[in-house]
């Protein structure tokens, strides 16, 4: 059995070769993909037992996805299959002084049409330690909102750990219900909260000047908010960033050293490699210090790999974390 679950949409990834803008490319790279399914692909590679519950296509395509998922590590057999068409997006990748393009075609989804009924969350979770869940996924229906809050109040029920990140986006939201709507009561349920400021006076009311007041005032309504997380990117050019994070842990704040990144190959899925890295630091390491490096390090690291999904060893990404960032060959 599975000891981290996550939750969410896997999306085929359609990306122009190399640089090439999308007016130019005459064929496309195919891989699958999806925030929380990301998180729990870079933890299957660290030795973590994980599974991932999503809806597809019962279709050559939706069977792809899910032979992906378990190419890369996890137990797919919570998978639903029903629906009529696999969600999208499309991907040109930026350089230099040109960011980067991503397109979406993901309406009317399989997983957009999934409802509570279709899952067996307490079959899933009663001897899992971990879930997760983003809020991009709640943004794509009622039944997907539903469905994820099921799973939070089994998790709860279960003593599990839980950890919500809830960046989402605006435009995704085409259903009747806005952010503040949904998430606030999913977020009752969560344990560890990735957010900025911002998103924490959008999505909740609170109006807070910076980090540490709005995590304050989060955890003060908010009390199974154990600590929140963010990150903080410079951006010097579509292939040059700094990245670095900082935590609440609800005493202290935490924050590491910029990580300089350069150039970059791929960016998309950084944040959810981040995540991935600070859930198994926050496992594997009884200090949140060391974990909020590693996950600024598995981030890092994630910007040299093409896809969105962080293929590692813990001990690359823990090299990054002591600093070994020469990039020298190794033989």
């Amino acid at each position: 059995m599975a000891d981290f679950i996550s939750f969410g949409e896997v999306l085929m990834r359609l990306s122009t070769p190399g640089f090439s803008r999308f007016e130019q490319a005459r064929q496309m790279d195919v891989t699958y993909a999806g925030g929380e399914a990301n998180v729990s692909t870079a933890l299957a590679y660290w030795g973590h037992k994980t599974a991932h519950v999503t809806r597809f296509p019962d279709s050559p395509i939706g069977r792809a996805a899910s032979q992906y998922l378990r190419y890369h590590g996890q137990d797919t057999s919570h998978i639903v299959f029903g629906g009529s068409r696999m969600a999208l997006y499309f991907l040109e990748t930026g350089a230099a002084l040109r960011g980067s393009q991503i397109v979406y075609d993901r309406a009317n989804s399989s997983l957009a049409e999934i409802t509570p009924d279709d899952v067996n969350w307490e079959e899933i979770l009663k001897d899992a330690k971990w879930f997760h869940w983003a809020g991009i996924t709640p943004a794509l229906s009622q039944g997907a909102a539903d469905t994820l809050l099921a799973g939070i109040k089994v998790a709860r029920k279960y003593g599990l750990t839980v950890s919500g990140d809830i960046f989402y986006r605006a435009n995704l939201w085409k259903y009747g219900k806005r952010p503040a709507d949904i998430l606030p009561e999913l977020t009752e349920g969560t344990d560890v909260v990735i957010a900025n400021e911002i998103n924490i006076r959008e999505i909740f009311g609170i109006e807070c000047s910076d980090f540490v007041e709005g995590s304050k005032k989060l955890q003060a309504a908010y009390p199974q908010v154990k600590m929140v997380v963010d990150t903080k990117r410079t951006s010097l050019s579509a292939s040059h960033n700094l990245l670095r994070a900082l935590m609440w842990t609800g005493t202290e704040l935490l924050e590491t050293a910029d990580i300089d990144i350069n150039p970059i190959v791929d960016r998309v899925g950084g944040g959810d490699s981040f995540i991935a890295g600070l859930i198994h630091g926050l496992i594997r390491f009884d200090d949140p210090q060391k974990a909020l490096e590693f996950g600024v390090a598995a981030s890092a690291l994630k910007h040299t790999i093409e896809g969105d999904a962080l293929i590692s060893t813990e001990a690359e990404v823990e090299a990054i974390r002591q600093g070994e960032t020469s990039g020298r060959i190794k033989r």
